[in-house]
């Protein structure tokens, strides 16, 4: 067995610097040899402001230090997400948390769903201490105690994806990551094997290497252009093709959540930064023209624009292999999801995982892509089907596009969980894959898909004593609240980045 010593990345965007950053971890300069070919020519797609409370755990493993990865990214934290539009109610959370307590191994929302049935005990986001912390726009960190109501959430960043790779490159390059400047005019492969041997740069400078990982983005330079790998459209399920993203001033209002606000032909995003708001509209082309797009991004800003609305065009799906021979796709280049989720940095960084725990020899043994590319169908399928139900479970937004989504066919896989839902408020647990049974529980009521009745394990405590423990968890709910900061003064203390431009006096 031959360790592989050369490892050749394309791309430079979060996913390339990611990947990068992640192998300079794992290998010493002496080990491996690591090169990234990006080139200052071409922009950078830069998604994932919003992120996931698991890039805590990614940031962790390189041994960043928080606060100044936040200055350095002008990052706040995020507790959630806000959805408003997609249900009756007008507006409900995803937190990145559970709704209340359980109580005696019962899940809390079927405590909620048996309440319904003698008195009325108002919103289940009311129990809910992440959601109750973000309506308030209050932040402090979670603790340790898991009796504590305030254990019972986590919490992810929003930052300038931009500024994150620039910070990333800067770690690669001080553990001996080499960095090429320049753009690939050419892909050599093998003519027996069909490995590929070298990038032959404009310039006409040649990279080698073992091993290939293309995040060359949307342009998938390598897994799509030079091996013409396969590509499953998932447009049926998720029409949007387009999004126009812009940044506004920052207002006073910073909260500590993404908000997604469904429109007339798709849906608008809110994500305050330290020095500035981005903002963006995901749309169909189908439903809508790009200058009516524009014309609503620009009419739903809460503060004057900074910029010219930049416009991107994608198609929602996967790579049919994202592991051929000894090219790896990654990010962009393996597939699409849209950022209703803020899943587009998890699904980078969940391919890393996978490939370290796979990581080949020389040999490339195809046992390891197979399971690979296994591993990464269920992850963007877990992703695909939650993403589907916001669309396919509206119930409040107007228009073509809507009319279509609500009554598209579902995959069976979707569709078997929003039935297991309806029964008795029963969620799928799955051991591979993102989105835990909150996850679900949050959206499947924000999004009035309910219960047809409760689980009978929820009599296990009486109308009495039921009655009592809301009324307790409430009151403990508010006394927690009460004396803690407000996210501004949190972000102030603990990460200001004084170059931001904002001044928290």
């Amino acid at each position: 067995m031959t360790p592989i010593r050369n490892i050749t990345i394309l791309g430079g965007g979060t996913s390339g610097w990611m990947t990068a950053a992640v192998l300079s971890r794992a290998f010493t300069p002496d080990a491996c040899t690591i090169r990234l070919i990006e080139s200052e020519e071409i922009g950078i797609v830069g998604v994932g402001e919003a992120t996931l409370p698991q890039v805590r755990d990614f940031n962790t493993w390189l041994g960043l230090d928080e606060a100044e990865f936040m200055r350095a990214t002008n990052a706040t934290f995020k507790l959630g997400i806000e959805f408003r539009g997609w249900g009756t109610s007008g507006s409900y959370h995803h937190p990145f948390g559970v709704h209340g307590q359980s109580a005696g191994g019962i899940p809390f929302h079927q405590l909620w769903l048996k309440a319904r049935t003698f008195m009325d005990p108002g919103s289940i986001e009311d129990y809910a201490f992440p959601i109750r912390l973000a309506r308030e726009n209050r932040f402090d960190f979670p603790v340790e105690d898991p009796k504590s109501i305030r254990s019972a959430y986590a919490y992810a960043y929003h930052f300038d994806a931009v500024l994150y790779a620039r910070y990333l490159r800067q770690w690669c390059e001080a553990r001996g990551v080499q960095r090429i400047e320049g753009q690939v005019t050419g892909v050599d492969q093998n003519a027996e094997t069909g490995f590929v041997e070298r990038l032959t740069l404009a310039s006409g400078e040649s990279v080698g290497g073992e091993l290939f990982i293309d995040c060359s983005g949307f342009r998938a330079v390598i897994a799509g252009q030079a091996l013409n790998l396969g590509w499953e459209d998932w447009t049926p399920w998720l029409p949007c093709d387009r999004a126009l993203a812009v940044p506004c001033e920052r207002t006073d209002d910073l909260t500590p959540y993404t908000r997604a606000t469904a429109r007339e032909a798709g849906w608008t995003w809110r994500i305050p930064l330290q020095h500035r708001t981005g903002n963006g509209y995901v749309f169909s082309s189908r439903f809508t023209t790009e200058d009516r797009a524009r014309e609503v991004l620009l009419g739903a800003l809460d503060a004057p624009a900074q910029a010219e609305p930049r416009l991107l065009r994608f198609q929602a799906g996967r790579r049919t292999a994202s592991w051929h021979k000894n090219v790896i796709a990654l990010g962009l280049a393996s597939g699409f999801l849209e950022p209703l989720e803020s899943t587009s940095i998890y699904l980078s960084q969940i391919a890393l995982t996978f490939l370290m725990r796979l990581m080949p020899d020389t040999r490339f043994d195809p046992a390891l892509a197979r399971e690979f590319n296994r591993l990464i169908d269920i992850e963007y399928e877990r992703v695909r089907d939650f993403l589907i139900l916001h669309y396919h479970a509206n119930s409040a937004s107007q228009g073509p596009l809507w009319d279509y989504v609500r009554s598209m066919p579902v995959p069976d896989s979707l569709k078997e969980k929003m039935a297991l839902f309806r029964h008795r408020g029963h969620v799928q647990q799955y051991k591979d894959g993102l989105f835990s049974p909150a996850s679900w529980i949050a959206v499947f009521m924000g999004q009035d898909v309910m219960p047809q009745a409760y689980d009978r394990q929820a009599d296990g405590l009486s109308e009495e004593a039921l009655t009592g423990y809301l009324k307790d968890l409430k009151r403990k709910i508010d006394s927690n609240l009460a004396v803690l900061p407000s996210h501004a003064e949190f972000v102030a203390a603990h990460c200001y980045n004084p170059n931001s431009g904002i001044s928290h006096d």
